[in-house]
């Protein structure tokens, strides 16, 4: 049976989270952070390109200064649309505004086994477990690299990440994993084997590159030359602020909005600049620090505002958005996990955020849950439903199944019924029961996605990588290693 995947497309509800007048304000507020105050840029790679447009550069700090009217000019040839390729072409997701795509998180580091319930720190195994889990899943759009591959040499870690998942799986994958231009030359040499050499991986990108930029206005050295050799190559690219309240960005949330920003658009800018019109998007998970202990919180109010607008900017700069709404700060899957899950997906989809990542995992992005996995794909499910919103025409409005059931009749045996009766949402994890059924069993949608998962990874094996091209891809790892 063909794979399917469940993104959500033109949403019938909408959220307007900022004014026309409050992104403009924003904009102004970030050009004249990346002006006035700067960005930091540790790499001499970076600078040469940012001081060769028309920035000012300080080599001692690596700070560079970036005019106004250069921002807008090299943001403005950032291509709006494009297509997210899967090794699978009925997998390919298109970013051009009117879908949202759901995807796991990254990079756990520990995980529940899906058998013994133990928390234990994460394999290449387990990896490749969890990506044929959400292989199944058609709730998960695409692949981040749910849990890092700890027993795997640290230098070539993240080119092993990708193997685990292109082995069990044929959707798109968005890799944060690979930090340096060594390792991305060869992620590049690995996605051009999958798909026939490095002008058909320009023309169908089945790999995208997510770097994350060190807030207060600061980048990555590795990840900013990493992700110009992605760029060159083709490959979208994005970067990601996690700026928090009240410590690696102001305590208000507007604040914090200009410091993510202005990282973001650095980024951005820089990669227009040395190859213009190569894919980029912008991609966030602001929130909140905790002020009675300092930690990050990872789900709240300032979460779900942040998540929708965010995507309010990214919209206004006319590039797709990745951001991050399910990965929950809670420990386990439970009422506090679908709290934050749930407000925060229903946000971002409201502004029709292009890609959304999380699913799976706990404890702020630290802690994958196949029970998580299961029961986030349950909410996403709910609001695929949620999203199509009220049809009204003559076959909705149903006038002649209420003429033939009339005054104290039944619909549930109308020929209108049956065919209109598998549009109405069914759940497999909320409990509908009877209350002296459950109290018999006293069991519920933990138990049930945990028995779920284990019947995935007992029973579905999608059909492997071919032989040859998973022996060419192990051998690129070995060069690197």
């Amino acid at each position: 049976m063909a794979q399917t995947i469940k993104s959500i497309h033109n949403p019938k509800v909408h959220l307007d989270i900022l004014s026309q007048a409050d992104v403009q304000r924003i904009h102004t507020a970030t050009l004249d952070v990346m002006e006035s105050v700067g960005v930091k840029f540790p790499s001499h790679k970076a600078l040469d390109i940012l001081e060769a447009h028309g920035g000012t550069v300080d080599r001692q700090t690596t700070v560079a200064k970036i005019p106004g009217q250069i921002v807008e000019e090299y943001l403005a040839k950032a291509p709006p649309t494009y297509t997210l390729a899967a090794l699978d072409p009925a997998l390919d997701l298109p970013l051009d505004g009117t879908y949202s795509h759901l995807g796991t998180d990254g990079c756990g580091v520990e995980i529940l086994d899906a058998f013994s319930g133990e928390r234990r720190t994460t394999t290449k195994q387990d990896l490749m477990d969890v990506s044929r889990v959400a292989d199944y899943l058609d709730a998960i759009a695409f692949h981040w690299v749910a849990i890092s591959a700890q027993d795997c040499p640290p230098h070539s870690r993240s080119l092993h990440e990708l193997e685990a998942v292109w082995s069990v799986s044929k959707k798109h994958v968005q890799t944060e994993t690979i930090v340096n231009e060594r390792e991305m030359r060869a992620g590049i040499e690995m996605a051009a084997a999958l798909v026939g050499g490095k002008e058909a991986l320009r023309k169908r990108p089945v790999l995208s590159i997510m770097q994350c930029t060190l807030s207060p206005l600061g980048q990555d050295g590795g990840s900013l030359e990493a992700g110009l050799v992605a760029a060159e190559a083709g490959l979208p690219v994005g970067y990601m602020t996690m700026a928090s309240c009240a410590s690696s960005g102001p305590v208000t949330l507007a604040g914090n909005l200009v410091v993510g920003n202005a990282e973001v658009l650095g980024a951005l800018v820089l990669m227009q600049m040395a190859y213009p019109g190569c894919p980029v998007y912008y991609a966030a998970a602001q929130t909140a620090t905790d002020l009675r202990t300092g930690a990050y919180t990872g789900g709240g109010p300032e979460d779900y505002l942040f998540g929708a607008a965010t995507n309010v900017l990214a919209d206004f700069y006319k590039v797709p958005l990745s951001m991050g709404a399910f990965a929950t700060g809670a420990k386990q899957p439970d009422w506090q996990a679908a709290l934050d899950n749930s407000l925060s997906a229903f946000m971002a989809v409201s502004t029709l955020s292009d890609m959304l990542l999380g699913a799976g995992l706990l404890h702020g992005s630290r802690i994958l849950s196949y029970e998580m996995l299961l029961m986030d794909s349950e909410i996403w499910s709910m609001l695929h439903s949620l999203y199509q919103g009220i049809e009204v025409n003559d076959e909705t409005l149903a006038l002649d199944a209420i003429r033939e059931a009339g005054p104290g009749g039944s619909f549930l045996a109308l020929k209108h019924t049956r065919r209109h009766m598998r549009e109405r949402w069914q759940p497999t994890l909320i409990d509908r029961r009877p209350y002296n059924i459950w109290e018999e069993k006293r069991d519920g949608a933990r138990d049930w996605a945990r028995q779920k998962a284990q019947q995935i990874l007992k029973d579905y094996h999608p059909d492997p990588l071919e032989a040859g091209l998973k022996k060419e891809l192990q051998k690129i790892i070995k060069s690197v290693e």
